[in-house]
């Protein structure tokens, strides 16, 4: 038995008459009345009586028209799920970012893009950049953002963003007052600094001893929102990301450009088992979308 059969059979309860019937499934009569008879001759019974030039079911065409009823819907169904999976309206995303993301402007954008589409459902670990790429690897997430050395983009990577390194200070701190923060200005200061295996800790590190400058080590950590929670607190200076002083903006905290600028670039990182689907390209331009306009609000403004 074939769909078409199945539909022309349908359509033949539904609408009374061979004319009407092929109206429906824009064919013609005699197809539907050829459709009628491969599937008599597939089901091994007759599905139709006429009397007094009527067309009227057999008994076991009507126990077989609930059958056809129940499977169709199904597949109506299954062509509407489809549609939604074609169209980024359906299905499953797990992501894996790093912190400097994970616990800044990613969950906005990730609730923004849910009221857009309320049946997907979204997965997300906030991990190292490292451990980002190992679990792109080994295709335990969807989506990696990380930190990390790609010199030309391909298939399974592109730049997500760009964003400088600024100069977090505690409200109230003599070098507030610049405009321009340079190494030379953190002589003797206490600095908060990232952990050894991030490789912002190495430029950060590189930045300084090429202009001889000596600060204070006492405080280091991980993720930047924990940096510049630190600072809050008066407990030294740092360098953050972006998107993580933006959002301690009016926080106690207060931000300068530093020079020479150190870069910050978030890749996309795909898996190689598969292609991106439909929803995973559109919340990835979903997302660059947002980190563009978060970009774009002022960091310095209130200092």
């Amino acid at each position: 038995m074939k769909i078409r059969q199945l539909e022309a059979f349908r359509a033949l309860v539904e609408c009374g008459t061979v004319t009407r019937a092929a109206e429906d499934l824009c064919v013609s009569q005699p197809a539907v009345t050829r459709l009628i008879s491969d599937l008599e001759d597939s089901a091994g019974f007759a599905l139709f009586e006429r009397s007094k030039g009527r067309l009227h079911l057999t008994s076991e065409g009507m126990a077989l028209y609930e059958e056809v009823e129940r499977s169709l819907i199904g597949v109506q169904r299954i062509a509407a799920t489809a549609e939604s999976i074609r169209a980024g309206h359906l299905g499953m995303l797990k992501i894996a970012s790093l912190p400097a993301l994970g616990l800044s402007c990613l969950p906005r954008a990730i609730g923004e893009f849910l009221k857009e589409r309320p049946q997907i459902q979204i997965s997300l670990n906030c991990i190292p950049s490292r451990a980002v790429v190992d679990m792109v690897a080994k295709e335990r997430c969807d989506v990696g953002f990380a930190i990390v050395q790609m010199n030309y983009p391909s298939q399974y990577g592109e730049l997500l963003i760009s964003n400088d390194l600024v100069c977090a200070l505690p409200e109230g701190h003599r070098l507030a007052a610049k405009k321009l923060i340079v190494p030379t200005d953190l002589e003797g200061e206490h600095f908060i600094s990232n952990t050894r295996e991030l490789s912002s800790r190495l430029e950060v590190d590189a930045v300084f001893t090429s202009f001889g400058v000596d600060r204070r080590m006492q405080l280091e950590t991980q993720i930047n929102a924990s940096v510049c929670a630190f600072v809050q607190a008066g407990m030294g200076i740092a360098l953050v990301d972006t998107f993580s002083a933006l959002e301690y903006v009016g926080r106690g905290v207060v931000f300068r450009r530093f020079e020479p600028a150190l870069h910050n670039e978030i890749q996309v990182l795909y898996g190689t088992g598969r292609a991106p689907s439909a929803l995973l390209r559109a919340f990835v331009e979903h997302l660059r979308a947002r980190l563009n306009a978060r970009l774009a609000q002022e960091l310095y403004s209130t200092m």
